[in-house]
């Protein structure tokens, strides 16, 4: 017969609400709450994400929708916005040599802050990455891939949480492959996309004006996705809701692609 419990000896359900983080439950994922975040600085982009911001010491996936996600010029700028706001170098994994120095300084991300890895190889990137998340000095770690399996994915996000630097994968897709890329252990799933500009800012003024893009949060542990047209990245990274647009959610895509015939 076991012995009595004492009126002061915590019960089991006490003991895992004493020792599970924060906001963390039964059967849930890692909690979030204690996740240090860099804010967008658009309200409802914020709010759609966990802790009011993109978690650092995270791997996040950004790819680019249509037939520009072989080069996506648009997911590059966008994680170069996102680094422009974190203090440190930047190891950039390259999968080949086309970045564009200037087009990453417009958005706030200085080329003498980028270190530039030559990878080339899906095979080579990987690693080096993993090895560039083990320096806690850096702002973040970026690879260029054009696929990324659930197993190295897992690596880097433990990586990324055991330095607190963030890791942003790149995807460039082939030709002939799915749109979106395989499931992996990413916090966040980004889609980016150049969206048309103002119509009527064209007919009245010859200067072009800030580009747009379609940002689309596909997918978010603990998040809520959606999809937003904002103003691209400017000097200091930062994006912006154009102004006729500030009170209404971003238009499904096919309507986009039909308006724009």
């Amino acid at each position: 017969m076991p012995p009595p419990r004492s009126p002061d000896a915590p019960t089991l359900a006490e003991l895992r609400r004493l020792t599970e983080p924060a906001g963390l439950g039964a059967g849930s994922g890692a909690g979030t709450e204690a996740v240090p975040t860099l804010p967008f600085g658009v309200a409802e982009l914020d709010a759609a994400l966990p802790g009011g911001g993109l978690a650092r010491g995270a791997l996040h996936q950004i790819h680019e929708g249509g037939p520009r996600g072989r080069y996506a010029a648009t997911a590059v700028l966008f994680a170069g916005g996102i680094l422009a706001r974190l203090d440190g170098p930047v190891l950039w994994c390259l999968h080949s040599r086309d970045l564009f120095a200037p087009a990453l300084a417009r958005v706030g991300l200085h080329p003498d802050r980028v270190v530039y890895c030559e990878t080339w190889r899906d095979a080579e990137v990987l690693p080096a990455m993993e090895e560039g998340l083990r320096h806690r000095g850096l702002a973040g770690v970026v690879g260029e891939l054009t696929r990324m399996t659930l197993t190295p994915s897992r690596r880097l996000q433990l990586a990324a949480e055991g330095s607190g630097v963030t890791a942003l994968v790149v995807h460039r897709l082939c030709a002939g492959e799915a749109a979106d890329p395989e499931p992996s252990a990413a916090r966040t799933r980004w889609r980016v996309a150049p969206a048309p500009s103002d119509s009527m800012n064209r007919r009245t003024d010859r200067h072009m004006g800030r580009p747009r893009w379609r940002l689309e949060l596909q997918r978010s542990r603990g998040g809520s996705p959606g999809a937003w047209i904002v103003e691209a990245c400017d000097a200091q990274g930062r994006l912006a809701v154009p102004a006729g647009l500030a009170d209404r959610p971003a238009a499904p895509e096919q309507v986009q692609r039909r308006a724009a015939r």
